[in-house]
């Protein structure tokens, strides 16, 4: 019984050591393992960090009872991630459901991805290996397939296209005072109850306070007289002129020393012989019988004599035009026009910044809004506003806009939907939308954008942005627009297209964030143009130095890591 127990133990020994000397065969030979790996620098897109590699095992190398379990991983400093997938193969005899590798070799494919957090930036791409045969498991020697990540899509800005409300402030509103005398049929002479009217009553105060208030200003006076369309075309003209001329002997005895009237270039006159226009608009606004037909004899003639006769034909009708019609139309007409001049900018600045706005109105404060481009000021003007008006959605409105300006999108959301409540329009979901997106809230913001019932240039910038974050850069483009941006710039340096994104970042004006001149820094590394990166790069780095170190591991620029002019500028 001794004899048969340690015969066993022996023969345990013996098929554990040739476990472990076949998986350390193989742990040996590790380097015959020939890896392909896509990309051959890990790159983050739509927030994920993808890979795939290609394993291909020679002939001889894979015991046909070894199970390989390979688990990809990134590692970076403080610590690794694992793809959840993995990268595994056995032998032939293996009865197991990963990737059979005959005696003769073969290849595993393999594929996955994790999501990018900004410590990966600086990692390796590896391959854990562990060997197992009946039971016994054996380390590998890790294997590294790439360096990561190339973070260039993680630059995009989630600028604000926010909308603001107008405001309906007229500095200067065009105002105007009416009045006319009216003549006896065939005369010219101004009756002295005709200047006893209200109208003109009304025409000379108006002038008069023209010449006393600083913000009304005259800007001109017409007088136009008439003849009624009857009787013969020559005795027409003459009294339409005669009277043309007893109205400016009337200006110029009412009016002649007026302050306001000096000027006489203000004044003008114009005759109508025949006022026909006149006579159709009576014609159309009086209740007479025979209404209709009149205007149609109007319409199918245009000869004045040939109306004329048509119309005194019509016997009955004739009548009441001669008692309800013509009589109004031999007139002089006098129209006074001016300009109602209001607070100026700096006026309204002035109160605004003082708070003395006691006297402005809610427009005022909407407009005082566009005055200045301190988005701190805007905002404290346009709350001012909601003070006056609460009930104002403009108001709130362009408080939350004002609020995205200077990235508080948490205030911006408060003071939308409070805009919201009280109409929610188009303009309002767009803000939604990038106070949403401002807080990384993707779906939140696309629906708002889409739920809009017409597509805005700033909306579709918005779900731009979006397609950016999420790795789809053609689509991007197309939402982009035409318009040069950082963002466009971005998707068509993600998408391939560098001439164009070259193009585009020439025509993006430099701010002192340095992004653009950043992006730019790596364009002209993709495309090889080493003066056009180190001197982009420089001027990002003047305007904010964070981009030294941010270059010094940015992958962009790996083949430069070596370069003087390089290190000089990250240093």
């Amino acid at each position: 019984m001794k004899n048969l127990t340690r015969l066993f133990v022996l023969l345990l020994a013996a098929v554990l050591v040739s476990s472990c000397s076949s998986l350390a065969k193989m742990k040996k030979n590790a380097d015959k393992v020939q890896y392909e790996v896509t990309p051959k620098v890990l790159e983050a897109h739509g927030g994920m960090v993808a890979a795939q590699v290609k394993a291909t095992y020679p002939a001889k190398y894979f015991d046909k009872k070894a199970t390989l379990k390979v688990t990809p991983v990134l590692t970076y400093e403080g610590g690794e991630t694992a793809f959840d997938q993995l990268l595994a193969a056995q032998g032939e005899q293996v009865q197991s459901n990963n990737k059979t590798i005959n005696w003769t070799g073969g290849t595993v494919t393999w594929s996955g991805s994790i999501p990018y957090k900004p410590e990966m930036k600086v990692s390796e791409f590896k391959l854990k290996i562990e060997g197992t045969k009946k039971g016994k498991t054996l380390v590998f020697d890790p294997v590294k397939l790439a360096d990561g990540v190339i973070a260039t899509s993680t630059l995009v800005m989630d600028d604000p296209k926010g909308i603001k409300l107008k405001d309906a402030y007229q500095r200067i509103i065009p105002d105007q005072k009416v009045a006319s005398i009216l003549y006896q049929i065939n005369q010219a002479d101004i009756r002295p109850t005709e200047l006893k009217k209200e109208d003109i009553a009304a025409l000379k105060d108006y002038i008069a306070q023209l010449g006393q208030d600083s913000t009304k200003k005259l800007t001109g006076l017409t007088e136009s007289s008439y003849a009624s369309p009857d009787g013969p075309m020559d005795l027409n003209t003459k009294l339409s002129e005669k009277r043309g001329e007893t109205a400016n002997k009337f200006i110029g005895k009412e009016f002649g020393k007026s302050p306001v009237l000096a000027d006489k270039n203000l004044i003008k006159s114009q005759t109508t012989s025949e006022d026909w226009d006149g006579f159709k608009s009576l014609v159309q606004e009086s209740t007479m019988q025979d209404k209709e037909l009149i205007l149609r004899v109007l319409s199918m003639y245009q000869d004045p004599a040939v109306r004329e006769k048509e119309i005194k034909n019509m016997s009955a009708a004739f009548e009441t035009l001669k008692t309800d019609i013509l009589p109004k139309l031999r007139r002089s007409k006098f129209i006074v026009d001016a300009n109602l001049i209001g607070l100026s900018d700096s006026q309204i600045l002035e109160a605004m910044r003082s708070g003395n706005v006691a006297n402005l109105t809610l427009e005022h404060m909407l407009y005082a809004g566009s005055l200045t481009t301190d988005p701190q000021e805007q905002l404290k003007f346009y709350t001012m506003a909601t003070e006056k008006d609460p009930k104002c959605y403009r108001a709130w409105n362009n408080v939350g806009v004002s609020d995205l300006n200077l990235g508080k999108a948490d205030d911006a959301i408060v003071a939308l939907e409070k805009s919201k409540a009280i109409k929610n329009d188009d303009v309002i979901k767009n803000n939604l939308g990038f106070a949403k997106l401002m807080k990384g809230d993707l779906a939140g913001a696309k629906e708002y954008f889409n739920s809009m019932s017409a597509s805005t240039a700033e909306s579709k910038y918005g779900l731009g942005v979006i397609a950016i974050h999420e790795g789809n850069y053609d689509q991007a483009v197309n939402l982009l627009g035409t318009e040069p941006s950082f963002n466009l710039a971005l998707a068509q340096i993600l998408k391939g297209d560098l001439t164009k994104a070259k193009v585009t970042l020439d025509s993006v004006k430099a701010c002192k964030c340095g992004a653009p001149s950043y992006l730019k820094a790596v364009c002209g590394a993709r495309l090889g143009d080493r003066d056009y990166m180190l001197n982009n790069l420089r001027e990002a780095v003047g305007y904010n130095a964070k981009w030294k170190d941010y270059a010094k591991t940015d992958l962009e620029f790996a083949k430069y890591f070596a370069d003087e002019t390089f290190t000089s500028i990250v240093k």
